[in-house]
């Protein structure tokens, strides 16, 4: 059990005044105990106590090599899965779920303890996982590191009269050959108009001079993702494309330059979109500005106008800005971004200047 994470993760239960807290999502579990499973329909829990009292619940389909450093419960296929929590419980009055526990397991716990105070405790792991301790910021500064590489050789791979789904089912080779897992999400492959979606599905688009290409692509090293967009043009660029290239690099550039602890999110965003918006491109622009990243692609927290949160050492996450014009072309540039004491390291280095392949 990784006991300084589960410590955090404690202090937060007691802030929330939590008897236990019920952690599903198996990401989130391998966080605590540096154990990975992915259980399917079958019940999987880690149940942390405010009085030390942990437990893991796993179906006995499933094998454990070595000492979790926590009980496990074990139960079959035949059990009452559920009761077996239940029956692991000392007069629980609050009890968190995460927010991926499935219904009839959390449905059933509710039938069997009406009177207890349900709460979504989420935030007790999602907070704790925000912030990468060092271990973790190397695991993402390698796999920032190995998609900087692939990222050339699929820009290599459009100049080859190829579509958008021959670029992108070749990747996960492409990671493998740097030593990365495979692709820590779909790849998005995006040629033309097709640019104009910002999450296009790769299609059998074939590139025609002028064309956009937008690559926006990720892979997972040792349980941790990295994701980055750049956008390079096929043969030739139009003046206006040239114009919105350099708006959004300008805009993901003064968005990175403003980063440091103490800076809220919110505030990040906003000096992005303001200088889209005032080139006459607001509304083109039409998402947030980045996301919190780390064993998921995708993990709580976000660089919008909604988030008011404050910056702090240890967070990655990223700066994608964006202009999507509607049967012409997309423009996105995105990298990751690591918090330091005094300002933030861009942990991809793959050239943003203007291409033309």
């Amino acid at each position: 059990m990784k006991m300084n994470r589960v410590e955090n993760i404690l202090e937060l239960m007691k802030e929330a005044d939590l008897d236990y807290f019920l952690i599903s999502d198996p990401e989130s579990i391998d966080y605590c105990l540096d154990y990975q499973n992915h259980p399917g329909e079958r019940m999987y829990v880690l149940m942390l106590g405010k009085n030390g009292d942990h437990k893991l619940f796993l179906n006995n389909l499933f094998f454990v090599e070595d000492n979790l450093g926590v009980e496990i419960v074990w139960h079959s296929d035949s059990d009452d899965a559920v009761q077996t929590i239940v029956d692991h419980m000392n007069q629980p009055k609050r009890i968190g779920i995460d927010k991926t526990w499935p219904a009839k397991f959390l449905l059933a716990l509710q039938k069997k303890l009406p009177h207890i105070k349900y709460i979504n405790a989420s935030p007790c792991v999602d907070l704790v996982r925000m912030k990468k301790d060092e271990q973790e910021q190397e695991l993402m500064i390698e796999a920032s590191r190995i998609n900087d590489l692939a990222m050339n050789d699929v820009i290599e791979l459009c100049s080859q009269d190829l579509t958008e789904e021959q670029v992108a089912e070749q990747l996960p080779d492409i990671y493998r050959k740097y030593g990365a897992e495979g692709n820590s999400f779909e790849p998005i492959v995006a040629f033309g108009k097709n640019g104009a979606n910002p999450h296009h599905g790769n299609d059998d688009s074939r590139l025609q001079p002028g064309d956009s290409i937008i690559i926006d692509m990720g892979c997972k090293y040792k349980g941790y993702c990295s994701d980055m967009t750049r956008t390079v043009f096929y043969k030739q660029i139009s003046e206006q494309a040239l114009e919105v290239y350099d708006l959004v690099k300008k805009a993901n550039e003064a968005a990175e330059a403003m980063i440091k602890p103490g800076v809220k999110l919110c505030e990040i965003d906003k000096v992005a979109r303001d200088l889209i918006s005032e080139a006459g491109y607001g509304k083109q622009f039409n998402h947030r500005l980045g996301h919190f990243i780390g064993r998921d692609v995708h993990e709580y927290g976000d660089v919008s106008s909604q988030f008011e949160m404050e910056v702090e050492e240890g967070m990655i996450f990223s700066i994608e800005p964006g202009v999507y014009l509607e049967g012409q072309f997309g423009v996105r540039v995105e990298d990751l971004v690591l918090v330091t004491k005094d300002g933030c390291r861009v942990l991809n280095s793959y050239t943003k200047d203007v291409q033309i392949i």
